[in-house]
């Protein structure tokens, strides 16, 4: 449990590095930013899978890359259900999809599945 719950806010905190960097994405308040996050793990959850075996074939022919449109999608209809969050146009998703799950993953590297923040520790080796 602990660790759904840093993970959401570290996605709520990626949501909002996003928005500071692409101008089509806004966000009017602490509060969208969280509901926001919820929102976009559901639909990642639920919808996401469905859309990615419909769009199967495009996909294929796209060699992966219609992903990108799909995850662009999510955010957008991420955006249409949370008020107070509001993506502009197609390439804002888009490019806020690819910043945000960089983001994510950055900022996921460094939460275990128990929900602790972890670091790795190298040992020096002077030997050699």
């Amino acid at each position: 449990m602990r660790g759904l719950i840093i993970r959401w806010i570290t996605t709520a905190f990626a949501l909002w590095l996003t928005s500071l960097i692409v101008k089509g994405i806004d966000c009017s308040g602490i509060a969208p930013l969280f509901v926001a996050a919820v929102v976009l793990g559901i639909f990642n959850a639920i919808l996401r899978p469905l859309v990615l075996v419909v769009t199967f074939p495009i996909n294929l022919l796209t060699l992966g890359l219609f992903t990108f449109v799909i995850n662009g999608a999510m955010l957008k209809l991420t955006s249409e259900v949370v008020r107070g969050f509001s993506v502009a146009g197609f390439w804002s998703a888009v490019i806020g999809a690819l910043l945000l799950s960089a983001f994510s993953f950055m900022l996921n590297l460094f939460v275990n599945d128990a929900g602790r923040v972890q670091y790795l520790y190298v040992e020096r080796l002077d030997h050699i």
